[in-house]
């Protein structure tokens, strides 16, 4: 890792930046605060906030906030303000922030690599319960979000999680947020690489430090050696993904630059590989190209995405191995990938070990702090010690001896957890929507809930693994552009011409071997009435014209537009 007095663009022979200086990149001395984002990261540290909260704001209660803080620095610490209630999707993007504000918060936990003990996971219910109304979702970033959450509240809540080892530091803002990590690291029989010890060393050398609290945008990173690629590589800033180079020992591939929201990118491998004792000078490097490479004037154009499709691959590794990292790393294999396989680790499968894993389906990440305690009582009660969070908004408890098996999947099932879900169940996931986000324009979580009730109902037998994505805005946290079925929330007018909640839907997404953006036919769009049967309609004649084998992705690709319809 370059020290923070490095100067980038000083190696002889490192490839020259050529974009201009008003994209605001640190890297060609352009230091002056281009928009008021960056105006307030320069003129505090969003780390900083923190003591205040502490001796300030939670004496003073919510009045006693500075805006620049409570719009901005929160965020370091996984706080944003939720949507006040009453306020239609219309009004979103007219409104000012002040007047779009509760007085409450939103509150993310960070849960690197998805790993959670019992201790840590009942602290997570406790908080939830007794500061949140019981609310809990689980996110497909691996978090814990909870809401409700007042300023007064904070500290203790910081002092229960930091008592077992948790925190919410960086947690959003512009920061490295949570690093994803397969569920199953360390116990699945197939894994290419623990990657455990690599995501603790990253969090451990680099997360709070001031040399990465200021970033273009957010910066996400999985690192994971699961051969089913559980965390999404393909979207995520920068993916460490395991294999195995000729000599068989066995590392990590290189991904930059993936992202999706309204400019979908996958990430672009660099063709390098990184050994284990490599990968948090690597990644520090990466975040480092980021921080004083990346484009500062429009946040729209920030994220690293941006600049690997300026720069390209090759450019971007040579600047990370010459300016940053001081060595070459050597070529390396890609990862090998199946089509077809699903990546939630949801069900009963045996571990390395011997024992069993139960992975299990909470409708679309929803739960409450009472769940999450009872959670925690039966993973104690079968003898484990270890749930993990999955990036499907799932659950997992590890470490569950044969004969215990039946009866973890009662008890799970008793308090509504499917062990064994609908495909539905399985497969739909929600963002937070306009219960509690001040971007959403329409419903999601409930609206996602009832889509899975009513297609069990008409459609019971149906057992193809069809995605289906809900989304309040454009911005893609629930990765509508990769589903199989993507809905996008937006304001419609039904047929009596009334505006209405409604979807416009994109078909046939996906990552693995065949990656591909959803497909947006022009007019195809449906209010949140006429949802099942749309959905219905087109699963049916999925089935109808399928092919021996295909996917609903294939199909949708090549089937006629008055077929998707």
């Amino acid at each position: 890792m370059p020290p923070s007095s490095a100067q980038p663009g000083k190696t002889a022979n490192a490839a020259k930046p050529r974009r201009r200086r008003g994209e605001g990149q640190w890297a060609l001395g352009y230091r002056e605060p281009l928009n008021k984002n960056e105006e307030n990261k320069k003129n505090d540290d969003g780390l900083n906030v923190r003591d205040r909260i502490i001796n300030i704001y939670s004496k003073g209660g919510f009045d006693s906030i500075d805006p620049a803080d409570l719009r901005g620095r929160f965020r370091w610490f996984g706080l944003y303000t939720q949507r006040a209630p009453g306020i239609d999707g219309g009004k979103t993007a007219v409104l000012e922030p002040e007047e779009l504000d509760d007085r409450y918060f939103m509150l993310r936990v960070r849960i690197d690599g998805g790993q959670l003990s019992a201790a840590q996971l009942r602290a997570i219910g406790e908080i939830s319960r007794d500061h949140g109304r019981d609310t809990a979702d689980i996110t497909d970033r691996q978090n814990v979000q909870f809401h409700w959450i007042q300023v007064e509240d904070v500290p203790a809540i910081w002092e229960k999680l930091e008592s077992v080892g948790l925190s919410t530091t960086e947690a959003c803002g512009d920061t490295p947020r949570v690093i994803l990590g397969c569920p199953l690291a360390g116990v699945a029989e197939d894994e290419v690489i623990d990657a455990s010890p690599a995501i603790r060393q990253v969090y451990d050398d680099h997360i709070g430090s001031p040399l990465y609290s200021n970033l273009p945008r957010k910066f996400k990173t999985s690192i994971s050696g699961c051969t089913s690629h559980c965390v999404n590589h393909e979207i995520n800033d920068v993916a460490f993904v395991g294999v195995r180079d000729e000599e068989g020992e066995a590392g990590y591939d290189l991904f930059v630059g993936g992202g999706l929201s309204t400019n979908p990118m996958f990430a672009l491998r660099l063709g390098a590989f990184v050994r284990p004792d490599q990968v948090s000078e690597v990644w520090a490097g990466v975040c480092a190209v980021f921080r004083d490479y990346g484009y500062r004037r429009l946040r729209t154009r920030a994220r690293i995405k941006f600049l690997i499709k300026d720069w390209g691959a090759e450019r971007f590794r040579e600047v990370l191995e010459q300016e940053y990292l001081g060595y070459a790393l050597p070529d390396g294999p890609g990862p090998e990938l199946d089509p077809g396989q699903e990546r939630d680790h949801v069900g009963v499968h045996r571990q390395n070990d011997g024992r069993f894993y139960v992975g299990f389906a909470p409708k679309v990440g929803r739960v409450s702090g009472t769940t999450l305690l009872r959670i925690a009582d039966i993973a104690e009660e079968h003898g484990s010690d270890r749930v993990r969070t999955t990036a499907d908004q799932k659950l997992v408890v590890l470490d569950v001896e044969e004969e215990r098996v039946s009866s973890i999947t009662s008890a799970l099932e008793s308090e509504g957890l499917q062990v064994n879900p609908s495909v539905f169940r399985r497969q739909t996931m929600a963002c937070t929507g306009i219960e509690f986000c001040k971007l959403a324009i329409v419903e999601t979580k409930d609206r996602a809930a009832s889509l899975i009730d009513e297609l069990e109902k008409r459609l019971p037998d149906f057992d193809e693994p069809v995605t289906i994505n809900v989304n309040g805005c454009p911005n893609s946290c629930a990765r509508i552009q990769v589903a199989d079925i993507g809905l996008k929330g937006q304001l419609m007018l039904n047929s009596e011409g009334e505006q209405v909640e409604g979807y416009q839907i994109h078909l046939g997404g996906g990552m693995g071997l065949n990656p591909s953006f959803g497909k947006k036919i022009r007019g195809l769009k449906a209010t949140a009435d006429e949802l099942p049967d749309y959905v219905e309609r087109v699963l049916h004649r999925f089935q109808e014209q399928r092919e021996d084998g295909e996917t609903f992705a294939s199909w949708a690709g090549r089937a006629e537009d008055a077929d998707l319809k």
